[in-house]
């Protein structure tokens, strides 16, 4: 699919997660402090929306606003996880998820998005703590994705969440610009 596709541009506003070849350690602090920023960032793109648009799709097919935030929190609560794991196991095979079955959950359109807004301030102060105390060769350790059949190290794995957040709060934003809100 071409990256002219505008469907393509709704799914992937920043464009798909690439890997960085040469992860050093000014790239490491980076990534940590978009993971850090990420609650800000994510309240910033909600302010002031009303429940209706909180309620709708950011792109035809996709996930609600609201389930965009509850998404985040539970994605990065697995994230979370999977670091913990790894650096307290030798290369652990996590446990995938269906990230589409947890967000078509009745949990997502109960909850109110405020409460998964602090739920991932929470987790990300904690998340941070952890980030920051770690030695550069903690982020060489690993975990097995069995869907993929890949062990993925925590570097990447921070990479791709750093990525993640913003992926999830440019679907906001995009939506806000393009819906003049």
């Amino acid at each position: 699919m071409s990256t002219t596709d505008p469907l393509e541009k709704l799914k992937y506003p920043i464009g798909k997660f690439a890997p960085e070849k040469n992860i050093d350690a000014m790239t490491i602090a980076g990534w940590i402090d978009d993971i850090a920023a990420l609650p800000a960032q994510l309240r910033a793109a909600v302010e002031g929306l009303s429940s209706e648009q909180l309620e709708t799709p950011y792109r035809p097919g996709g996930w609600t606003v609201s389930q965009v935030i509850h998404h985040i929190g539970d994605s990065h609560l697995n994230a979370y996880i999977r670091f913990k794991l790894a650096l307290t196991e030798n290369t652990p095979t996590i446990k995938p998820y269906d990230q589409q079955k947890w967000a078509e959950l009745v949990d997502y359109r109960l909850l109110d998005p405020e409460d998964s807004l602090q739920f991932v301030e929470l987790l990300h102060k904690r998340w941070v703590v952890l980030l920051r105390s770690l030695a550069p060769d903690d982020l060489d350790r690993a975990f097995f994705h069995p869907e993929t059949g890949k062990t993925i190290s925590l570097k990447r794995t921070l990479g791709l969440y750093a990525w993640h957040g913003k992926h999830h709060t440019a679907h906001i934003t995009s939506l806000r610009e393009r819906e003049d809100w």
